[in-house]
């Protein structure tokens, strides 16, 4: 019962500090995942709404939120989509790319604040240890 635990306060004390992070750029994390998406995905930074949903597991009524949210200000905007005329792609703005990419510098800057007391050897066994779990968890059929 401790690890679990350590593990779930663990869980909501990083999420507390990357939310800290998130907040002076006006986004949730759930919004910072669907721009730093865009974003990874390269030129010309955009992607169908089942691509963006589906890379971050999460439903599609969570993504129509996010996306309405980010279009909203800004940040996304929907473009049709070349290859099907049928569809609209999700693609970030220029604004929202300059947004994205000073928010990324600071959640990685935010990173290395919260492991910065654990030493390389110590991060790469902590690092080791929980992929084994993580892996274990989701193929657990329970």
């Amino acid at each position: 019962m401790g690890l679990v635990g350590r593990l779930k306060r663990c869980a909501a004390l990083m999420q507390r500090r990357l939310d800290e992070t998130f907040a002076p750029f006006g986004i949730s994390g759930g919004e910072f995942d669907v721009l730093a998406t865009l974003r990874r995905s390269g030129p010309p930074y955009s992607l169908a709404p089942t691509a963006l949903f589906s890379a971050l597991m999460v439903t599609s009524g969570t993504m129509t939120h996010r996306l309405q949210r980010l279009e909203a200000s800004g940040w996304v905007e929907r473009v049709p989509n070349e290859a099907d005329a049928r569809s609209l792609l999700v693609q970030l703005t220029p604004k929202g790319r300059a947004m994205i990419d000073r928010a990324v510098e600071a959640h990685v800057d935010n990173e290395r604040r919260i492991l910065a007391d654990l030493k390389p050897a110590e991060l790469a066994a902590l690092d080791a240890q929980l992929a084994r779990l993580l892996a274990t968890l989701e193929s657990s059929r329970r």
